[in-house]
């Protein structure tokens, strides 16, 4: 595998110059072997220099770089959001809207929109893969509870199912979180089904619900949880990792888009290894599908 360069903000600034070094960067990524047309697999077309658009020769089908990402119909210029990508992928604590509001002079509300369809790339990517090996897996809360409300799994906070694959000698490699309705078996058992590939070691504390969906395509080791114990010790330690990073940056956050936050910290952590995320989280933003306000509002 090729080495990964780090981009200095030096480095960034003299390769995404203007609109134009951005489209081109985009060109390459997305058509790497040249233009096809969608449509006809023609080869061959026409750049259309006043809508920014590539035409076809063959069936005249028209095609901007952004259709299909989720930058599409974006009217932000380009170099806005290479550069939202860029301090994104530059600072592990996470950029809250504000940050980028003040840092790339927008109006709040399109910072939030940004960074929001940004999150939902880093979410699509991470969805196409499956934990494998041994996994530890339990179960976590976000938010305040509600008044007079039951503590732990009957609590009124936000629910999240949270999974961690190991390495043979113990060390973590990969990491899910996922916002869930209730901790019942049917929720757990889709959960693994989605996420870990059958005949994994799942191991967890002793709680029922955990038990009948993980003993029907999985290796279920199960224990009562002791805190002086090793048993589930780096999925806690990420837990706790994840809570610091969504309170630290973005205070008073709700419930009805944590997912995407969370998506965000798994991100990072399972590419904690590379020396540069820039190129891969672009991959990731051309790779996704298109993300409404209106989806985002629901």
């Amino acid at each position: 595998m090729a080495r990964v360069k780090t981009i200095s903000y030096a480095g960034f600034q003299k390769q995404f110059c203007d609109e134009e070094a951005c489209r081109k960067y985009l060109f390459d990524s997305r058509f790497g072997g040249g233009f096809v047309c969608p449509k006809c697999g023609c080869k061959e077309y026409y750049f259309l220099s006043n809508r920014n658009l590539y035409q076809c020769k063959s069936c005249r089908h028209q095609q901007s770089l952004t259709a299909g990402t989720v930058m599409h119909r974006s009217h932000l210029p380009l170099m806005t959001w290479f550069w939202a990508i860029f301090l994104i992928s530059r600072d592990k604590r996470g950029y809250s809207a504000a940050m980028l509001s003040r840092e790339l002079d927008l109006p709040y509300n399109t910072a939030w929109f940004l960074l929001h369809r940004i999150r939902e790339a880093m979410s699509r990517r991470d969805s196409k893969y499956q934990l494998s090996g041994i996994v530890e897996l339990d179960d976590t809360y976000f938010g305040k509870p509600s008044k007079g409300s039951k503590r732990g799994r009957g609590t009124s906070k936000i629910k999240v199912i949270v999974a961690v694959s190991k390495t043979p000698g113990g060390k973590p490699l990969f990491m899910k979180m996922q916002v869930v309705p209730n901790l019942k078996g049917k929720t757990i058992g889709n959960f693994a089904k989605a996420n870990v590939c059958e005949q994994s070691t799942v191991q967890t504390d002793a709680y029922h619900s955990y038990r009948k969906p993980l003993s029907e395509k999985y290796s279920h080791e199960y224990e009562v949880f002791s805190p002086d114990s090793e048993m589930l010790k780096w999925l806690h330690i990420m837990i706790g990792n994840a809570k610091a990073f969504v309170s630290g940056t973005f205070h008073g956050l709700g419930g009805k888009h944590l997912g995407r936050y969370l998506a965000e910290f798994s991100y990072r952590f399972n590419r904690r290894h590379l020396p540069d995320i820039f190129s891969n989280l672009c991959n990731a933003v051309m790779a996704s599908e298109p993300l409404t306000f209106a989806e985002l509002s629901r």
